[in-house]
């Protein structure tokens, strides 16, 4: 079997450029029922905040969307890629839709194929069904997606399920053509590192999208030239864009942020005293959002919760009746949101929320 066609040079393009792609949370009702007119508000926010693409079916969108009696799956990407359709329709913008695959093979490649048959523009590969299993079982398995959809890769965090991936494994898998990007987000330095060591050794440092899911380390991925010794030079490696669940709120602002990186990262700016500083509060906050406090816990509650604040979401519920904030988590977001005014974006919400919730945009 041959890979999938790659995506369109302009979205490829748009990709390694980087940009923020917020990780999609799920919208339900008190009843835990999907909640589709607050779904299409959230697209509406992220694309008109400025994001260049929306990745759904993840851990923020719920891996339990998936199961049998809550099949949710296809509603939730579905409703999500016609929001898409729409907006792009009426701009002429761009952006680039992402669905998440999880679960043993053949569910994984059931789900490529919605995804796919939706419109989805590249499939991002949780490989957290795989615990224990060889390195080489993780590369046929994505193989065989790739026959499906475009894929990225994905190093999820260990503290919301993803598993331990070794160098070898990403050494390996840079290599393969029909790997087009990654979401590095393993909350860790070291293996943080390894990734971008395998795709520099493996010299696909322009034309890997590469982007971080880092959120308690957002700046600093970002502006790092990562550099390695490969062949008797300097090989320089970049994260350029965002897969964040902290990017899923306050998204404007993570616009205005992924710009002056940007300028940073090309020369145009300083990394000065003020910028730190930032990086500080940044990573602060997600320490409220996120609640490593509790092992990530609330992390999803986190998120919604500032979305209930805004009026963009009508509560913090998920599917699991157990995750719910964690104790004092809520007094923590009161504390950020205090410290940090400047890192949210409530008077644009507020501008648009109506509308959002209304009728098409």
């Amino acid at each position: 079997m041959q890979p999938a066609p790659p995506p369109a040079a302009a979205l490829l393009d748009l990709l390694r450029a980087g940009t923020v792609i917020p990780a999609v949370p799920l919208a339900l009702d008190a009843r835990r029922r999907f909640d589709e007119r607050r779904q299409r508000a959230l697209i509406r926010y992220y694309l008109e905040a400025g994001a260049g693409g929306i990745a759904v079916g993840m851990h923020f969108t719920q891996f339990e969307i998936r199961l049998p009696g809550i099949d949710l799956f296809e509603p939730v990407l579905a409703l999500c890629r016609e929001e898409a359709a729409v907006y792009m329709q009426r701009t002429g913008r761009r952006v680039a839709t992402i669905a998440g695959i999880d679960g043993a093979t053949e569910s994984a490649l059931a789900q490529a194929a919605t995804a796919r048959r939706l419109g989805y523009d590249i499939g991002i590969v949780s490989l957290r069904a795989f615990t224990g299993a060889h390195e080489r079982s993780l590369l046929a398995h994505m193989a065989r997606l790739a026959e499906v959809i475009p894929l990225f890769g994905f190093y999820l965090l260990t503290g919301v399920g993803g598993i331990r991936l070794p160098y070898a494994f990403w050494r390996d898998l840079v290599e393969q053509p029909w790997l087009h990007g990654i979401k590095i987000a393993p909350f860790d330095r070291y293996g943080t590192n390894e990734v971008m060591r395998a795709v520099a050794e493996a010299g696909r440092q322009d034309d890997l999208a590469l982007y971080t899911g880092n959120d308690e380390s957002i700046v600093h991925d970002l502006i790092t030239p990562f550099t390695y010794r490969v062949g008797g030079r300097d090989v320089v490696v970049r994260m350029r864009g965002g897969l964040l669940g902290q990017w899923a709120c306050w998204t404007r602002r993570a616009v205005e942020l992924l710009d002056r990186l940007h300028a940073v990262a090309e020369g145009q700016a300083p990394v000065d005293a003020a910028l730190l500083a930032l990086a500080a509060q940044i990573t602060d906050a997600n320490s409220a959002l996120f609640d490593p406090a509790h092992g990530f816990a609330g992390s999803i509650p986190g998120v919604n919760e500032v979305l209930r604040r805004q009026g963009l979401l009508a509560g913090t519920w998920t599917l699991r009746r157990d995750e719910v904030l964690s104790p004092g988590q809520s007094e923590e977001i009161d504390r950020v949101i205090a410290a940090y005014p400047h890192l949210t974006d409530d008077e644009f919400v507020a501008a648009n929320r109506d509308r959002w919730l209304g009728g098409r945009c």
